[in-house]
């Protein structure tokens, strides 16, 4: 039981890590399964390979190099939303070890997917505020902080998944609360 909380913790921490950044708790996970510090559950051992390694790498650094480029990262935000929750599905997927996998893939796409897409769309709303009051310019320093958080927090899963993750879900609850509070401000 212990395990199957500390794997859920890890993918739900890692999936909300993707929420600021795609492919950096990829690489995160991929380096940490290559060098044996987290196991996958069984399918997944692609995640761990060495080609993987180097297609996350690449595409963690155009990621988190494309945020800095004004317009760019507006419209990356168009592609990291539905990317980010199929990337939190995966993660979360990727480390629950459970016998059944229609409850593994369920788990994996509510809980990591879910979390992913909602904190994702949280930071997009943030950038086209940011876009709009600051003409773009204020842009930067929200990329510098996701990055940070990106990867402070994918790292830290490794030693304190079960925290990250509560983090992780508060960040969910906090976000989901303003996303609904603005929606009911603009029905009125």
């Amino acid at each position: 039981m212990t395990e199957l909380i500390i794997s859920l913790a890890v993918g739900i921490a890692l999936s909300a890590c993707s929420g600021f950044r795609v492919f950096v708790p990829m690489l995160v996970a991929n380096l940490a399964t290559r060098f044996q510090v987290l196991d996958l559950s069984n399918g997944f051992e692609w995640l761990s390979s060495p080609t993987a390694t180097y297609i996350l790498g690449a595409a963690t650094v155009a990621e988190i190099m494309a945020y800095y480029i004004p317009v760019v990262d507006n419209l990356l935000d168009t592609i990291t939303t539905p990317a980010s929750f199929v990337a939190g599905t995966i993660l979360t997927t990727s480390f629950l070890k459970i016998d059944s996998p229609e409850l593994q893939w369920t788990l994996g796409i509510l809980a990591g997917g879910g979390l992913a897409g909602t904190i994702q769309a949280g930071t997009g709303l943030l950038r086209l505020a940011s876009t709009k009051f600051t003409g773009g310019f204020g842009n930067a320093f929200f990329a510098t902080f996701e990055n940070s958080i990106a990867v402070i927090f994918s790292l830290l899963t490794l030693w304190l998944p079960v925290l990250v993750a509560v983090l992780g879900v508060l960040l969910f609850v906090f976000l989901l609360k303003k996303v609904l509070k603005r929606l009911q401000t603009k029905n009125k």
